[in-house]
């Protein structure tokens, strides 16, 4: 999962990767100084949009489409608002508590539950909901849906899969990668290393309890793999207390007992120094480890997430973002209409392909190392000298589970990684750490909010 509000793990997606030039809308213009209403009669609507892209490379890039509707429009203007991912959910509860809330909301899909009850997202219009329906994935629409009701945009995507170390692969023998759960563990031990004094040398699968994104995201990836959930389909009970839900966390258990996973090791360091074979991760680590392992990232592929049985169905966990409309909003049809023009108008980029057309959202996502989940769109702006190892999380767009984002989400993720690192530390046992689990989620999500 991307990172909880708990954590500042966010900020490592946010490496712009090395791809090539059709990444940026050729028909958008430059990026200047953001539009400023005066408030006076006569004057234009001003939208304000509040955002995590507080600073660098994600508020130049949001800006550059806000500003190019600016100087086309002259009806509407929007001016972009950004805080830190911290105290993006806190800023979005207390300003609607206060009458200060922004016209357009930028949220962590996992929170839509918890917005949509205290009355802070509004529907999308009907011709808005279908044009998202016709045109998004499956997971995108369903994590920007409440109880069967869309209520915005999808803008980031993140998918997971599996990240490999082909040197160290390659030196245990192993030809490919693992496409079961069984080969999975089997190359764990394999690549596993320690020293004469049991210290750990080189992971062989990466289990850490650095953030969410790694001990809750690789989780629940492999739950979904094995064709179980977190949460049930009515959204009132936990359901990772299941066959599927006891097999990966007694994989987890036996890759730490027998010493193939270290939990206490920052994960993302350790891969990047070749001292983890695999590990499972979404897609915004690529552009970062293909800027700070330089000439060693020749070693890093990627593969689809492993599922336990050759023959079983492949998925994998998503997660994202999404613009929605504030019910506070006064000018709803003009908020709309902006998402609209942002996310669904095509216009021309620079590609080896002439003709070639994306969403400026989309350009938006891809030019600092994400998706979209507009299928269509990444196939064009990924398609010439882009890096291979993308292709996987492309590919699991089609096929990927979005995060369960009832009222209680937030909590309920807390609560799982808490669980999962008892598990993972010897504090509890499989069956405890799903029975506990359980009462505690079931406890969390059942609640009236």
């Amino acid at each position: 999962m991307t990172p909880s509000h708990r954590t500042g793990g966010l900020s490592r997606r946010h490496f712009a990767l090395a791809l090539p030039s059709a990444l940026l809308a050729s028909g958008a213009s430059g990026c200047a100084a953001p539009y400023q209403g005066t408030g006076r009669p006569g004057d234009p609507i001003v939208l304000t949009l509040l955002s995590h892209y507080a600073s660098g490379t994600l508020k130049e890039a949001l800006q550059c489409p806000v500003d190019e509707w600016n100087a086309t429009h002259d009806r509407v203007k929007v001016r972009t608002k950004g805080v830190e991912f911290t105290d993006l959910l806190t800023t979005f509860m207390v300003r609607q508590a206060a009458g200060q809330g922004a016209d357009i909301l930028h949220p962590y899909c996992l929170w839509n539950g918890q917005l949509v009850q205290a009355g802070v997202l509004r529907p999308a219009p009907p011709e808005h909901a279908e044009e998202i329906r016709r045109g998004y994935g499956g997971a995108a629409v369903g994590a920007s849906s409440v109880g069967g009701k869309i209520y915005g945009y999808p803008t980031e995507v993140q998918t997971y899969a599996l990240y490999y170390n082909k040197r160290l692969l390659r030196e245990a023998g192993i030809e490919r990668p693992p496409r079961t759960w069984r080969e999975l563990e089997e190359a764990a031990y394999r690549t596993a290393r320690r020293d004469r004094y049991g210290n750990t040398l080189v992971q062989g699968f990466g289990l850490s309890t650095y953030d969410d994104s790694t001990t809750v995201g690789q989780t629940l990836a492999l739950l979904n793999a094995a064709g179980g959930t977190f949460v049930s389909a009515d959204g009132r009970s936990t359901a990772i207390d299941s066959p599927a839900g006891r097999a990966v966390f007694d994989l987890e258990h036996r890759l730490v007992v027998k010493g193939v996973s270290a939990p206490g090791v920052n994960v993302y360091k350790a891969f990047q120094s070749g001292q983890v074979a695999m590990v499972v991760s979404a897609g915004w680590w690529t552009g970062s480890l293909k800027t700070e392992m330089g000439k060693d990232y020749r070693d890093v592929g990627v593969a689809p997430l492993p599922v336990p049985e050759a023959d079983d169905r492949r998925a994998t966990l998503s997660t994202g973002f999404m613009l929605g409309v504030n019910t506070a909003s006064e000018h709803p049809g003009e908020a709309w209409e902006f998402l609209h023009w942002l996310n669904t108008e095509r216009v021309s980029v620079k590609s080896a392909k002439k003709g070639a057309t994306a969403t400026r959202m989309s350009s938006l996502q891809v030019s600092v190392g994400s998706l979209t989940g507009r299928a269509e769109d990444m196939r064009t702006l990924l398609s010439e000298g882009s890096d291979p190892n993308l292709r996987p999380f492309l590919d699991a767009l089609a096929y990927s589970v979005p995060e369960p984002n009832v009222a209680g989400a937030q909590q309920a993720k807390s609560l799982l990684r808490k669980n999962i690192e008892a598990l993972w530390t010897g504090q509890q046992s499989v069956e405890e750490s799903l029975r506990t689990i359980r009462r505690q989620v079931d406890q969390e999500v059942s609640r009236s909010w």
